[in-house]
């Protein structure tokens, strides 16, 4: 059910017990079974949410990103889906959507992404894995790893 303020465009496609909290901006995206989507959360086109997940306030989801099941974002973590972004096109116009291409970006079921974590685009967060709070994402995180720093690296539990 959602908040306050909320804008959920029509073609938002939501499972079954969704929690919705308040001032969240949702469109052109899949949100499944049982999951929680926090405070001042952004989910664009194109994404995928799995069943019970639990997605942070603060939280910026864009384009090509794909969440599997039982996944865990923190408080204001980024992702990003532009590897070379840029605000105009070579003639010095703004830039739309045929001037760029969006890079995919997956978070595989029961991962957790900490606070203020930034993933980049194209990689793979494994099952399991745990990003720690603040870390940049820039290359695949392997299944059941513990990453942290910029950039994040393995570290021991």
């Amino acid at each position: 059910m959602p908040g306050q303020f909320c804008v959920i465009a029509p073609d938002v496609k939501l499972g079954r017990d969704v929690t919705i909290y308040n001032f969240v901006n949702l469109y052109g995206c899949e949100i499944g079974d049982g999951s929680r989507i926090g405070s001042f959360v952004e989910i664009q086109k194109g994404t995928r949410v799995g069943r019970n997940c639990k997605i942070s306030s603060h939280t910026f989801i864009c384009e090509g990103v794909t969440i599997e099941d039982e996944v865990f974002v923190g408080h204001n973590v980024t992702f990003i889906n532009d590897k070379y972004p840029r605000a105009t096109s070579v003639n010095g116009s703004l830039q739309t959507e045929a001037d760029w291409k969006v890079v995919p970006t997956v978070v595989k079921r029961g991962a957790s992404v900490g606070s203020g974590a930034t993933v980049l685009c194209g990689v793979t967060i494994g099952e399991q894995a745990i990003v720690g709070a603040g870390a940049v994402v820039t290359a695949d995180v392997s299944p059941g790893a513990t990453v942290a720093g910029n950039p994040a690296r393995a570290i021991a539990d």
